[in-house]
């Protein structure tokens, strides 16, 4: 050996392998690392010859005591996967028996193979092993086998010490993904964030019923993160999440959980909830935002039929919930509709002015134009018109303009100049409460500044400072919260108040508005009375 002679080191391993002295041939692969490229081969080679039994182990040994050199080789990995995929029955004997090393390999190879003959041997490995290393290798590769018989195991795991074990075992849990499985896993949520986002995107990547149902109950959450990540999941899965979100609807007890199903039903856009909302709403929910909510939700959806129900929501006591309804119209436009508004407006008593005044602000456009060429309604729309938010106007104007109805488009020349008012930002990520904003806030006498997207927002307000930030709780990807706490680290509360305006009235979202630096929560519906109360406080 001492001249490391290929043809001597050649036999030598020969008479080695005959006689099954381990010793000796990890004696002569020390060495493989001395000697040409042809030599290694037919070493390895001739290793192969041998019985199974005995080459693996000695395969086993060069990537565990010569890790640098089986990098260099992988013909030495490449020979191990093959001969275990020829006689995959060893594999187990191999992963239990304590004077194998390098089970990171047989582990990892386990894995490859996805050998669910190996779970067993697996499990028992983790039961006697100490090395978290191996540990979380073992948990990994049970999750690629994805033996429902390792599950017990893996939920022990969940409640381990280590962070990165309990994540290996959520992980795994996912890819085994039974029904128990996933019970599991909605069994360990509600004390981590991470963990239970982790949860929840395993929930929306398997999508069996338990999965989405677990998802759907994520909607009452305690959380807004945790709401409007499920809200997000649920909308990316689609129609297949309609059937648990309809029996929803039918949770007259719990006006958040209909109002957040509502705005997910909209969302999805799928006709089948259509009937279902309807029913809601002819149970004349108590909640102003749930009613605001399915208006909202109908005004995404395409009503074939029974349209002329959403009238009824033009004479509701609050004014969102109206402007809801004559999106929804609109949305849903027909000539019955148009006729049954029509009736209502001809009275010109104070429901036909407030239903106009409505129209008006709503910027409903097909409704508001087949209502132009009547008398009637140009009458009470100058009534609401000349005081109206500038853009408004604007509006309306080329409307009239463009249809060639220019009597009516002169009527607006000349009315009420803007002058300079306070700016009042509102950040929501409903078009509609914009809408309202706009009306509102430009009735109480300031410039709305308005905004959809929280990033949006943050971006304008490096650069100015209004008097005040409206904000919504629920909104993806920045909620509420967060766009507080962003705020703080430009503006103190006595330099930019902030005041959250929201349907929810749970103790852990106020808690953290509050730690996050708003000033004072409000709930919807608004209008300009309560609003002006509200921001009277600060203003």
């Amino acid at each position: 050996m001492a001249d490391l002679n290929p043809q001597h080191m050649i036999e030598e391993i020969q008479d080695n392998i005959k006689t099954g002295d381990a010793m000796k041939t990890q004696l002569v692969l020390s060495h493989l690392g001395d000697v040409d490229k042809k030599t290694q081969n037919r070493l390895i080679y001739e290793l192969t010859r041998g019985e199974v039994s005995f080459s693996i182990p000695q395969l086993l040994y060069l990537l565990a005591d010569h890790a640098a050199l089986a990098a260099e080789l992988p013909i030495i990995k490449e020979t191990l996967i093959s001969q275990l995929l020829a006689y995959p029955e060893l594999l187990s004997g191999f992963l239990v028996n304590p004077k194998i090393k390098g089970k990171q390999y047989l582990i990892q190879v386990a894995g490859e193979l996805r050998s669910d003959d190996s779970t067993l041997a697996l499990m028992e490995l983790v039961a006697g092993s100490q090395d978290e290393a191996e540990i979380k290798l073992v948990l990994e590769t049970l999750g690629l086998i994805g033996d429902p018989e390792a599950i017990n195991l893996l939920t022990d795991y969940l409640y381990a010490a280590n962070r990165d074990l309990i994540i290996a075992a959520v992980q795994a849990l996912g890819q085994v993904g039974t029904p128990t499985a996933m019970h599991r896993l909605a069994e360990r949520m509600g004390t981590d964030n991470e963990l239970d986002f982790m949860i929840l995107s395993i929930f929306a990547d398997v999508q069996d019923q338990v999965s989405l149902e677990k998802l759907n109950e994520t909607l009452r959450s305690h959380y807004a993160h945790m709401r409007t990540y499920a809200k997000q999941e649920i909308v990316r899965i689609g129609a297949k999440a309609v059937p648990n979100l309809i029996e929803n609807l039918l949770r007259d007890d719990d006006a958040d959980f209909q109002i957040h199903t509502l705005n997910v039903l909209g969302d999805i856009g799928d006709e089948s909830a259509i009937t279902s909302i309807r029913k809601l709403l002819g149970r004349e929910p108590k909640s102003a935002n749930v009613r605001f909510a399915a208006y909202e939700s109908l005004a995404l959806l395409p009503l074939r039929k029974g349209a002329y129900t959403l009238a009824a929501g033009l004479t509701d006591k609050e004014d969102h919930v109206c402007m809801a309804a004559a999106r929804a119209i609109d949305r849903n436009y027909s000539d019955i509709l148009v006729a049954g508004i029509k009736n209502l407006l001809m009275e010109k008593d104070d429901d036909a002015r407030h239903i106009t005044k409505i129209i008006v602000n709503s910027q409903v456009d097909k409704i508001f134009m087949s209502l132009a060429g009547e008398a009637y309604f140009q009458e009470m729309a100058m009534i609401y018109l000349p005081h109206a938010h500038q853009d408004t106007r604007q509006h309306y104007h080329a409307l009239l303009k463009g249809a060639g109805m220019d009597d009516f488009a002169r009527l607006l020349d000349g009315t009420e100049k803007e002058s300079v008012k306070r700016k009042i930002v509102a950040v929501d990520d409903s078009r509609m409460i914009l809408n309202i904003y706009k009306a509102t806030l430009h009735e109480l006498g300031y410039e709305p500044v308005l905004f959809e997207f929280p990033a949006s927002a943050l971006e304008w307000l490096e650069k100015e400072k209004p008097a005040m930030v409206l904000t919504d709780l629920n909104m993806p990807e920045i909620t509420g919260v967060d766009l507080t706490a962003k705020i703080r680290k430009k503006y103190s509360p006595a330099e930019l108040p902030v005041i959250m305006v929201t349907t929810q009235n749970e103790a852990n979202d106020n808690k953290a508005a509050f730690v996050a630096g708003v000033s004072k929560i409000i709930q919807k519906p608004f209008n300009a009375v309560s609003l002006k109360a509200a921001m009277a406080e600060f203003i």
